[in-house]
Order: structure tokens, then C-alpha cells, then sequence
């Protein structure tokens, strides 16, 4: 279990420590960055950011489900701790 917290860990150290810009623009939102730059708008950084804040939303629903579900599948096959008494004869 200790192995398998530290490779988490590493991994997303990694992934933080590594900060690359990606653009995330499809063809559409890419054609209309660049006719507001040339109409003399500025950085399209927030039509990036917008867009993968889109993205991100549906993961974290499926997610935040997938959590509760297990959370309460956990909790329905725990084995019950208090013992039945014993008949007494």
C-alpha cells in the first residue's frame, strides 16, 4: 500500500512540477481567436481557459459520482461487528 501512495504522489508531483501551455482551441474557437486578434482584441488566454473548464467539468461530475457510488458500496458490504449473544441453556 506504501508503494502505491508513493508512486501517486510522485506522479503528481510530476505532473505539477511539469507547467506546459497547451492550447486547447478546436477549429471553431480557433477561427474566432484569431478574427478578434485581428480586429484588435486581445490574448485569447481566457477562451483557453474557458475551455478547459469545460473539459474538466464533466470528468469532475463522473468523478464526484463514482466516489459517492463506491463511498456507498463500502459502506453496504462491511461485515457487522457487534456479535450475537450466545444462547444461554
Amino acid at each position: 500500500m506504501r508503494s502505491f501512495f508513493q508512486k501517486t504522489v510522485f506522479i503528481i508531483l510530476l505532473l505539477t512540477a511539469v507547467n506546459a501551455s497547451v492550447p486547447a482551441q478546436c477549429a471553431m474557437c480557433k477561427g474566432a481567436a484569431e478574427t478578434a486578434l485581428k480586429q484588435g482584441g486581445g490574448d485569447p488566454q481566457g477562451l483557453n481557459n474557458g475551455i478547459l473548464y469545460m473539459l474538466a467539468m464533466p470528468y469532475l461530475l463522473v468523478g464526484a459520482i463514482g466516489f459517492w457510488w463506491w463511498k456507498n458500496r463500502r459502506k453496504e458490504n462491511e461485515p457487522l461487528t457487534a456479535e450475537m449473544p450466545e444462547d444461554e441453556e
